[in-house]
């Protein structure tokens, strides 16, 4: 049995199933028949709201199989139309040709015909001789076959297997907030002196002790808002006539952005127009790996970001390159110390959550408070825009179609974040 006859019956058999079931419960009444499911001895203890989830999923079966059962006998039709094609096109002729005096249009005779006009017959036929070739005058203007005949249709999939590229996952790991300002100012407090200190009691015949003298000095720190842009070029026609080019295009530009700015959080060098990323912040703590475990190094660049930011750690960056060491990391005899092969990979350090990424520079890990002490301010969120008003474009048709956003990254505590290099 082939699937749509398989099909069919499974369809036909729950069809009648779902038929008895209604035929039971139906009660003919004047204005035409009511349902009582209470009637029906399979569902003699069930609620109303139990009767109706079991209906649904009943119905829910049978639209479904209704439609693979449509599906397949569109797709049945569809090869029973392209066999009657192949055999028209395949069909003999009735004879062969071969040009005959005086009549403008070609005398067709069968190939029997011919053999026995041929040179080959009559002299078996004349003299007894065997096995000599019969050469006969056959005309085939073209051969039928693929290259000069009917093309082959060709279907293409829907589908578009993407170049592969990083998962954006650093963003999603910074505060992000609004901002209407071309620049983000803010005050960091660089200097704190306390001198805070016990005294005895003072009386008027003892020289007074002198009380100590605190200072404090705030400076002003900004940021840029910077602009992030990228375009593409697009013929009109492939706008046009290629279904879902837009959206490819549009969602690949928007990826591009974001990609761009996974890196920038991290390595950016905060010369304008590029951001100021985590490794490039002045006075983050640097803890070097040295003859340290990996593991080690880490929990290190954490005390630091614990002991000197007064912070606590809430990401963890790390090239997928450099991970693999810890991941691997065995005790002497042989157990994984991140946990066996079979288990999964829980991400996490120290109690800390790790991102993997490309973004990250390999050989240094990125570590510290991004929760608290960072934001990725955004003065205008992803915009796209098309128009033809690029250099040439309009005289040819093209549309430059641009995807941009303006923003900036702010690390508020250099203390609360640690480079760990060498790894």
């Amino acid at each position: 049995m082939d699937a749509l006859a398989e099909k069919r019956a499974a369809l036909a058999e729950k069809q009648k199933e779902s038929a008895a079931i209604y035929e039971e419960a139906k009660t003919e009444g004047d204005q035409g028949p009511t349902y009582d499911f209470t009637k029906v001895k399979a569902y003699a203890n069930h609620t109303t709201a139990q009767v109706l989830d079991d209906l649904r999923v009943k119905n829910t079966e049978l639209e479904a199989l209704a439609d693979e059962v449509k599906q397949l006998d569109e797709l049945h039709g569809l090869g029973a139309k392209n066999q009657e094609r192949n055999d028209l096109l395949n069909k003999p002729r009735e004879g062969a040709q071969h040009q005959s005096g005086g009549d403008s249009r070609p005398e067709e005779k069968t190939m029997g015909q011919l053999f026995l006009e041929s040179k080959a017959y009559k002299q078996f036929q004349d003299n007894g001789v065997l096995n000599q070739k019969a050469e006969l005058d056959i005309d085939l203007k073209t051969v039928f076959r693929t290259g000069a005949g009917w093309a082959t249709e060709a279907v293409r999939m829907p589908r578009v297997e993407l170049d592969p590229q990083r998962p954006i996952m650093v963003v999603d790991r910074i505060p992000q907030l609004r901002t209407g300002l071309d620049t983000i100012r803010y005050m960091e407090e660089t200097t704190f002196t306390n001198n805070a200190t016990e005294l005895a009691e003072q009386t008027a015949t003892t020289a007074a002790d002198a009380i100590g003298e605190a200072a404090l000095v705030l400076t002003e720190r900004t940021q840029p808002v910077e602009w992030l842009p990228v375009f593409i070029p697009v013929t009109m026609q492939q706008l046009e006539d290629v279904e879902g080019i837009e959206d490819y295009v549009n969602a690949r530009l928007t990826y591009m952005i974001q990609a761009r700015l996974d890196s920038q959080i991290l390595s950016g060098d905060g010369s304008t127009p590029n951001l100021l990323g985590t490794v490039n912040v002045s006075g983050i703590n640097t803890q070097a790996k040295g003859t340290d475990p990996t593991p080690d190094a880490i929990f290190k660049g954490m005390r630091a970001v614990r002991a000197v930011g007064f912070a606590e750690p809430s990401a963890v960056f790390v090239h997928p390159n450099d991970w693999e060491g810890v991941r691997l990391l065995r005790t002497a005899d042989g157990h994984y110390i991140f946990g066996s092969p079979d288990a999964p990979d829980n991400g996490r350090i120290w109690g800390i959550g790790v991102t993997q990424t490309t973004a990250a520079t390999e050989n240094t890990i990125l570590l510290g408070d991004y929760r608290n002490y960072s934001a990725l301010y955004t003065k205008r969120g992803m915009t796209l825009a098309a128009s033809d008003s690029h250099s040439f474009y309009f005289t040819r048709g093209l549309l430059a179609i641009r995807a941009d956003m303006r923003i900036s990254m702010v690390h508020f505590r250099p203390e609360a974040f640690s480079e760990i290099t060498g790894v």
